[in-house]
């Protein structure tokens, strides 16, 4: 008597992400999330009184928005296996015995200092939502069929989405506009780069083996 196996469920199942365009996310719930990566300044080197101006300009920066947002600190192993393989590379080519021996001599000094240091890189990212179930007055009952019914509406009425796009760019620009205040730079990541992103974030070791081809060599679905 065979017994029939039980069907798991697929990663993307427990994932609250329903697809990546645009340069914004769309979740399930029929949120829209767009990501912004943010540089950094030295705080401990600046004096007091710029330590100061920078807490004050920040504490003005948060008390500015009616809408929420999420500052997020991601922290990784450098990897520097392309720089290594360049400098091997380097080495095959150098014609100069000298040349090349200080080359091998220099590679391997980096390696044994990345795994003595562990070395940390640290990039910083500010993601900016738009809920429309809440911004908007409905009923208990209409709030939990739009939730079911959401990634249909979004999937289905471009019009729609481009509306909740729209002003999800304002908020993308009203958040950089704060930032450029305070001197610091940033940029809104594209389709591309959310996509290598969230596959970097949900697989740490996979992708430093098998980073992702480019958005045009994807089969993404429209």
């Amino acid at each position: 008597m065979s017994t029939k196996r039980p069907i798991r469920k697929t990663t993307q199942e427990h994932l609250s992400i329903l697809e990546i365009k645009d340069d914004c996310v769309v979740l399930k719930d029929g949120t829209l999330v767009a990501v912004l990566m943010v540089s950094s300044i030295n705080f401990s080197l600046k004096s007091a009184e710029e330590q100061e101006a920078i807490i004050n300009a920040y504490i003005n920066f948060l008390n500015s928005f009616d809408f929420p947002f999420q500052v997020v600190v991601q922290s990784r192993k450098l990897n520097i296996d392309p720089y290594l393989n360049d400098l091997r590379k380097r080495e095959l080519e150098q014609t100069n015995d000298l040349l090349r021996m200080q080359i091998v001599e220099y590679r391997e000094y980096i390696s044994e200092l990345v795994k003595i240091g562990q070395i940390m890189t640290k990039k910083f990212y500010i993601a900016i939502p738009l809920n429309p179930l809440a911004s908007e007055k409905k009923s208990l009952l209409s709030k939990i069929t739009d939730i079911f019914s959401a990634a249909s509406i979004v999937r289905l009425k471009r019009e729609i989405f481009l509306k909740r796009h729209k002003e999800l760019m304002h908020r993308v620009n009203k958040v950089m506009s704060g930032l450029n205040s305070m001197s610091l730079n940033s940029v809104l990541l594209d389709t591309q780069s959310l996509i290598e992103l969230y596959y970097n974030l949900y697989n740490p070791i996979t992708s430093m083996q098998q980073p992702l081809p480019d958005l045009d060599q994807m089969m993404i679905e429209e």
